[in-house]
């Protein structure tokens, strides 16, 4: 009986993702996408530059778009759960390479994965308040992923014209059909690899600072 309810939860799983997939993918091609500062980021790649990309989990929407911009797939962490397992077939047709653990199941060994991870393809995505928030705070793991594995923070912002906000804990938001999308990556900031106690904490406020200051720049943009 076990068995057989793991199979049917397999098709189950497999079905339901091919169906949000190209559902995903049809509702995306809604929308008008507008990038800014990508070749800055693709050159330092093409040199052999390792990047992180930094953004809340509010954003997290915008994840769709980020395999489409760059030349090399890029990791992500995403939970062990079991709609972690969703989630992982989700974004590897997006074009994700998916690594498993989270901050409260296998957090050390998903790390060490991660950074191999931005090792192998020189670059890689991070929620910086996932995966339970609180939202807005930095959490000390992207410092550590980034500092082990020799890439420079990059924050990346998404803001929409027009979108849904959602009664979740980070106010989760989804563009509206039709509606323009800006996607924006910021400066280069590089980790300095003997930086510790207050120094490392120090360096994830300046993160934290930047990523505040460049969403409330970018979402303002939508006024003027």
């Amino acid at each position: 009986m076990a068995v057989s309810k793991e199979v049917k939860y397999l098709l189950l799983n497999k079905f339901l993702t091919a169906l949000i997939y190209h559902l995903f993918n049809l509702y995306a091609k809604t929308l008008r996408v507008q990038y800014e500062g990508i070749e800055t980021i693709q050159k330092y790649l093409d040199e052999g530059g390792r990047v992180v990309i930094a953004s809340w989990h509010q954003r997290f929407f915008g994840g769709f778009f980020l395999p489409k911009i760059f030349r090399q797939p890029p990791c992500i962490m995403i939970s062990q759960s079991r709609d972690g397992d969703f989630i992982s077939s989700v974004v590897q047709r997006i074009g994700w390479i998916p690594v498993r653990g989270s901050s409260t199941r296998g957090g050390k060994n998903a790390l060490e994965k991660m950074v191999q991870g931005v090792i192998r393809h020189g670059i890689g995505g991070h929620i910086v308040d996932g995966p339970n928030g609180p939202p807005g705070i930095v959490k000390p793991g992207l410092v550590s992923l980034a500092q082990r594995s020799g890439a420079a923070i990059c924050p990346g912002f998404v803001s929409y014209e027009n979108a849904w906000t959602f009664n979740s804990w980070d106010r989760f938001m989804v563009p509206k059909p039709f509606s323009r999308v800006i996607f924006r990556t910021g400066a280069l900031l590089a980790v300095p690899a003997d930086m510790a106690g207050h120094r490392f904490d120090a360096f994830r406020r300046q993160v934290e600072k930047e990523l505040i200051s460049g969403y409330e720049a970018l979402d303002s943009s939508w006024k003027g």
